[in-house]
């Protein structure tokens, strides 16, 4: 397919050898699309976003993105530079579900293309902080659609 005049290439395969051996062999002049199965490409090209909220920063959380800090209730969160820009997305609309999509787009300001396992990676270890130093302050996930912010009692 060609949009405008730049070509889309979509891949629908399971199987994540034939995805790797397609993106080695080919050298796009436009946008490559990968994705495990026709579920997960309508998910890239129509994005549920029926299960948004509003809301902002619960309170007590302060994430200073200009100065690379994050405070709980007044305690420093020792966060590397991807998971401030990780909690400061959820942080931003706490109420609302980020989709895998949208969390990857703000976060690696990069196109999605179907692998989520760097941003499940990555929230596994702003999980583990979390769980260490900001009691109260968790991440939840809302199956197969992305995250959301949440504080527990």
């Amino acid at each position: 397919m060609v949009v405008g005049d730049r070509a889309l290439i979509v891949c629908v395969s399971a199987d994540v050898a034939v995805r790797e051996r397609l993106m080695r062999q080919l050298d796009p002049g436009g946008v490559v699309l990968l994705c495990a199965d026709l579920d997960e490409l309508r998910e890239i090209l129509f994005p549920v976003n029926d299960l948004m909220l509003s809301g902002g920063p619960p309170d007590g959380l302060l994430v200073d993105q200009v100065g690379f800090k994050a405070t709980w209730r007044g305690r420093t969160l020792p966060l590397t530079r991807l998971e401030l820009r990780m909690l400061g997305c959820l942080a931003e609309r706490s109420q609302e579900v980020w989709t895998y999509q949208a969390l990857f787009t703000a976060v690696w300001d990069s196109v999605y293309l179907g692998d989520s396992a760097i941003l499940h990676s990555a929230m596994k270890r702003l999980r583990g902080k979390l769980r260490a130093t900001a009691d109260g302050l968790e991440v939840e996930t809302v199956r197969g659609i992305g995250y959301r912010l949440a504080v527990r009692a």
